[in-house]
């Protein structure tokens, strides 16, 4: 994915769907497309545990 959009976000990707969460200010569910609930929270609790090093590699990024 490119940097369709400024504010800080990362995409989970699923053979069920996908789904987009806001990094900043805080976490949240920005898009969900076909991920149940629990495929959620799953998403929601990798992207708290590794938020340094998806923020990091965001920011060397773009």
């Amino acid at each position: 994915f490119s940097r369709e959009e400024p504010r800080m976000h990362v995409h989970v990707a699923h053979t069920d769907g996908e789904a987009k969460f806001w990094l900043e200010p805080q976490i949240e569910l920005a898009m969900n497309q076909g991920l149940s609930s629990k495929q959620l929270n799953e998403a929601l609790s990798l992207v708290r545990d590794h938020y340094e090093e998806i923020a990091h590699a965001w920011r060397s990024y773009f």
